[in-house]
């Protein structure tokens, strides 16, 4: 019954960002089948730097600190990494990104937080093997807090083209758009800053490899946008029907779309239209390893106010939705229960 609450409010445009109504995707291929018993959740993925038609994924919470390269066209388990010294409290998110001196990184992002409680959370960063064997790795740690208050998150974007990074946090009216520090620190906290409003139910994103163009998924639809975050929603698609759609990324060519489900082992490919961004603007960006335009703006300045390509209006109704699934999630929850004391 939740599911076809979901799937109600979607087809409705409600659920997500509201802007661009949510159209079928033009093409959709199932290309393979998981079949490696060890993926019980498929939490997050992300497209290899390094590596031609290589994505690498983990699972949801408690599915222990290890991370996996799969084949992209054959869903072929190639090899597993075990990070060590992490604890794995409930991680939630995964992106391919550089590190200051470029070399492809790999982020890990344990920073589930259901209960909206931790002080801290933490991101995890390793340079990504040239050889895809077995192997225990030794991670970065990088501790990190929300200027505001805790969070719930399952999205972390990373830029493939510099060392910046984002989290969209995971709430059910709407979630939010954090910016982190360009340059990370290993011995302070750092802090999340809110730049934007995002819709409801966020479970994964991922930049474009170009860094042209992100992605932002919820159960039922992903949201792509031009530019770096926050960009301007340009496209909004119908995801194929799988139970608990959490995770998606790029191809590596940028031009679809690759998304999976905790609780269903096929991976589907979503071709994506061309990209609108204007190279003038693009190539205005910061380049890699820099800070961005915002970096350097007033901490103190109020960040309430939707910036980028969302409207209030945008908001209002995503908050209305989120208002009105909640009761609908409640209504079930109650329907249920009293079905089973018959």
């Amino acid at each position: 019954m939740l599911r076809a609450v979901v799937a109600a409010l979607a087809a409705a445009g409600l659920l997500s960002w509201g802007a661009v109504p949510a159209s079928a995707a033009d093409e959709v291929t199932r290309v393979c089948r998981f079949f490696d018993d060890r993926f019980t959740e498929i939490s997050g993925m992300t497209y290899s730097l390094r590596h031609a038609d290589v994505i690498w994924l983990h699972n949801d919470s408690g599915g222990g600190p290890y991370i996996y390269a799969v084949d992209s066209t054959s869903c072929r388990t190639l090899a597993r990494l075990t990070l060590d010294g992490v604890e794995a409290r409930d991680i939630e998110a995964i992106a391919a990104g550089r590190d200051g001196k470029g070399r492809p990184v790999i982020w890990v992002a344990d920073f589930g937080d259901n209960l909206d409680s931790w002080p801290e959370v933490h991101l995890y960063r390793i340079r990504e093997p040239k050889v895809l064997v077995d192997q225990t790795v030794t991670p970065r740690r990088y501790r990190v807090t929300y200027r505001d208050r805790p969070h719930n998150a399952e999205t972390l974007l990373a830029d493939p083209t510099s060392t910046r990074l984002w989290i969209v946090t995971k709430q059910l009216a709407h979630g939010r758009l954090y910016e982190l520090p360009a340059h990370l620190s290993r011995t302070d906290l750092n802090v999340a800053r809110p730049i934007e409003r995002e819709g409801g139910l966020v479970t994964d994103g991922a930049v474009s490899p170009d860094g042209r163009r992100y992605v932002l998924r919820d159960y039922v639809n992903a949201s792509v946008f031009d530019g770096t975050p926050p960009g301007v929603l340009t496209e909004m698609i119908s995801l194929p029907v799988q139970p608990q759609g959490e995770a998606v990324t790029w191809a590596p060519d940028g031009t679809a779309l690759l998304v999976a489900s905790e609780r269903d082992n096929r991976l589907f490919r979503i071709e994506v239209s061309a990209s609108d961004t204007n190279p003038t603007v693009a190539d205005s960006q910061p380049p890699p390893g820099s800070a961005s335009p915002s970096s350097s703006a007033d901490e103190s300045a109020p960040t309430s106010q939707p910036t980028g390509g969302r409207s209030e209006m945008t908001v209002a109704v995503v908050t209305v939705a989120g208002v009105l699934l909640a009761g609908l999630v409640v209504a079930a929850l109650l329907i249920a229960g009293a079905r089973r004391r018959r």
